[in-house]
């Protein structure tokens, strides 16, 4: 199998002009329809959650369109000989599950995954509360249709399972879509880090991102932030520590709404906070607080550096501030409660250390 441009980028290229090349790659697709993305058996299945639905019409009548994860139990999504690249992933479940799900992916012969995340954070849904993404890598559709379209290149086996921490069974369906196959020597593997500072150390800063090893380039930023204070919580700067950087980084922003490609707050003079969501970076989440039971502002916000991606040869930390404002013009340091995603590729397809995930450190509270 020979891999063309457009292969890795879903059969477009950089844009439609690629669509018309021709390649010998195979496309699979695994979903409850088909678990084990078998040629020709797609909607065999004689039993599952669709089958009482289905009792006067028999096979092939969606007798299994989803699974059920029951709490403290996993279950395989993916288990695929390569090589060969994922190109869409599609899921849905209900909100309630959004923090209580963990996705993780497997390259080759790694023993732990490169990618833990939950799942609403994954799909920039940190908060558990639906908002709509019109991104690129990332899109999120009425009423929590979850898509990804970042390249996922493995070259043994990939594996993908959804983790039910949380205490409830969760109905899920999915599908993934994913072509066999050759990949060249330059493409590395997709890593992505979930972690919280609830709230961040007083004087600290909010770890993004620790441990990446090149060669390699990070590709997104996923946060859900928030506020504990009254007044503006963005003041403070996202830094990135590159090949080697101790004290001062190579690469420091001027705001945390400058680095989603905002400006002054997100605010627009006499109507708040204006929620976007635009090809590579959003403030697709504004939740307001209602003078009850929601006592502080929370937001959602994405960076993808699909056009930029920030390249580091030996490793790489990210970080970023809780800054805001007091008296006399002077910063205040937050104790905010900050969630963020870090998503990068790397030649290995082992991933750095990370904190244990368990309910109780994922639960929006």
């Amino acid at each position: 199998m020979r891999a063309s441009e457009a292969d890795w980028f879903g059969g477009t290229g950089a844009g439609l002009g690629g669509l018309a090349r021709l390649s010998s790659a195979r496309t699979r697709s695994l979903s409850a329809e088909n678990p084990t993305g078998e040629k020709g058996r797609g909607g065999a299945a004689s039993e599952g959650t669709g089958a009482f639905a289905a009792r006067d019409l028999g096979p092939g009548w969606k007798i299994s369109p989803s699974i059920v994860i029951e709490p403290g139990q996993s279950a395989t999504l993916a288990d695929i000989d390569g090589p060969g690249v994922i190109q869409h992933i599609w899921c849905t479940v209900q909100r309630q599950h959004w923090r209580a799900l963990v996705l993780r992916f497997s390259w080759d012969a790694a023993e732990r995954a490169a990618i833990e995340v939950p799942i609403g954070d994954f799909f920039c849904q940190g908060w558990c509360e639906f908002s709509q993404v019109s991104s690129l890598p990332v899109a999120v559709n009425a009423h929590g249709g979850f898509n990804s379209y970042w390249p996922m290149p493995f070259r043994r086996k990939a594996r993908i399972a959804l983790d039910n921490i949380g205490g409830e069974a969760a109905v899920v369906y999915y599908q993934i879509t994913y072509a066999l196959l050759d990949v060249p020597d330059d493409v590395g593997y997709l890593h992505a880090q979930w972690r919280r500072s609830n709230p961040v150390p007083p004087g600290d800063v909010h770890l993004i991102l620790d441990g990446a090893t090149g060669p390699g380039h990070y590709v997104g930023t996923y946060m859900a932030w928030g506020a504990n204070n009254s007044g503006w919580w963005g003041e403070g700067e996202l830094k990135f520590y590159l090949d080697g950087d101790q004290e001062h980084p190579t690469i420091c922003g001027t705001g945390i709404e400058d680095y989603f490609g905002g400006a002054y707050g997100f605010d627009e003079p006499g109507s708040g906070y204006v929620t976007y969501t635009t090809p590579f970076l959003g403030l697709n989440q504004v939740i307001r607080p209602d003078g009850f039971h929601r006592s502080q502002a929370r937001f959602g916000m994405y960076r993808w550096h699909v056009l930029d991606p920030i390249r580091f040869d030996t490793d790489l930390k990210v970080t970023a501030q809780a800054l805001g404002w007091r008296s006399r013009g002077r910063y205040l340091l937050l104790q905010d409660d900050i969630a963020s995603t870090a998503l990068w590729y790397q030649r290995s397809p082992d991933p750095p250390s990370r904190p244990a995930l368990d309910a109780d450190a994922l639960e929006v509270i």
